[in-house]
């Protein structure tokens, strides 16, 4: 049991009796299909080693509690209802809206007990909401028998972040935190839910991610727009392709010829997506010529795109990008997640990884006035049973 584990058991055995299940629900990395997932389009996710936990059981008090290490407020007991609103404690609406969705599913939730915490960093584009989430459907189906599959699960954490915390975002981050799978990187088609894995598993290559400590949550208005404004272009688009539902079904040609009727941005923000698309496709094909270099050269694509087509990066996601281009050490970088903050994700040698974060370090402060944060992470499993209610009576004398 490691210390994090722990540390999540203590918390719930200091505020709860019942023995729980522990649930891991990892972060995850987008290597390269930034935008494109509520587009209908590709992208190449893959869950990592930083993850949230979940103590979770049962209780007959009608009563869901929810108890947070990281976060304050801590603390939140909120009523067994059929209709939930949201709280003004921001985490809880996470699981109170997959609860939600959950119950308008025809799954009855009655009362639960929660602890949970972990080592994703907040607001830095690793999806701990989306790992909350699909670690909260994941739990509950075990604990109320629901034998939902992962898909059902995916769906349950993605539209309790839709209707319930009103972020439009796509499917893909609950998506790769429960599907994921140890040094594999998952080719999701967000259309079709269909998906393939791909080898990501280098000995002398790291993935480091660099914090730009700038905090930008997606409830800002922003992301939603970038939507809107895709949807916009798709309307005007198919007012001559009327076959054309979602920017996944535009070709370049069809973009090209109705190009006049859109102002510049929306133009810009359809031609982003399209070429995002055909980038994902392009580096798949270079995971299997194992060409490490020509994935690269996309991700540095990728980011060239995200800041001048797409409009979502800023100073300091471009000053860390910037920063890496003269690096031999580094085979590719850009920004990662719904953008203005975060992190940047970069493929680095491993020999070199000291030196290439000294380096990075000493450009971004000279150019920002700040340090930024790193993260080293591999590329781990989905989200799983750390153990079941009847294995941890002997947990007491583990900690």
């Amino acid at each position: 049991m490691n210390q994090l584990q722990q540390k999540i058991i203590s918390a719930y055995k200091n505020r709860f009796s019942n023995k729980p299940i522990v649930v891991c629900a990892p972060g995850r990395v987008n290597l390269i299909g930034e935008h494109t997932d509520y587009n209908s389009g590709f992208v190449l996710p893959a869950s990592i080693d930083k993850a949230i936990f979940l103590a979770m059981s049962k209780n007959d008090l009608g009563i869901i509690r929810l108890h947070s290490v990281d976060m304050t407020p801590d603390y939140v007991e909120i009523p067994v209802s059929e209709n939930y609103t949201k709280s003004e404690i921001s985490w809880s609406n996470y699981i109170i809206g997959v609860v939600d969705e959950l119950k308008k599913a025809g799954h009855k939730i009655e009362g639960f007990d929660c602890v949970f915490g972990g080592d994703v960093p907040i607001g830095a584009g690793l999806s701990s909401s989306a790992a909350l989430e699909g670690g909260v459907a994941f739990g509950l189906s075990h604990l109320y028998d629901l034998n939902l599959s992962k898909l059902e699960m995916t769906k349950a954490a993605m539209q309790a972040e839709n209707n319930f915390v009103g972020v439009n975002c796509g499917i893909m981050d609950q998506f790769a935190s429960l599907h994921g799978k140890k040094d594999k990187v998952i080719k999701l088609d967000c259309r079709s839910l269909e998906y393939e894995y791909y080898p990501f598993s280098w000995d002398d290559i790291r993935i480091l991610l660099c914090d730009t400590k700038v905090r930008r949550t997606l409830d800002g208005s922003e992301y939603n727009n970038r939507r809107e404004q895709c949807e916009k272009g798709v309307q005007i688009i198919k007012e001559k392709y009327p076959e054309v539902e979602t920017l996944r079904d535009v070709t370049h040609r069809q973009l090209e010829s109705e190009k006049d009727k859109m102002d510049d941005v929306i133009y810009a923000r359809c031609l982003y997506v399209l070429n995002e698309n055909k980038r994902v496709l392009d580096a798949c094909q270079d995971l299997v010529n194992e060409d490490l270099i020509g994935f690269g050269d996309k991700m540095y694509e990728s980011h060239r795109g995200l800041k001048k087509n797409y409009e979502v990066s800023c100073r300091e996601l471009d000053a860390l990008v910037d920063a890496t281009k003269e690096l031999n050490s580094v085979l590719g970088a850009r920004m990662m997640g719904g953008g203005f903050g975060g992190c940047t994700i970069n493929i680095v040698k491993l020999e070199k990884l000291e030196e290439t974060k000294a380096a990075i370090r000493d450009y971004y402060k000279k150019k920002m006035g700040i340090e930024p944060d790193f993260h080293v992470a591999k590329i781990g499993s989905g989200t799983h049973l750390v153990s079941k209610s009847i294995e941890t009576e002997s947990i007491e004398n583990q900690i």
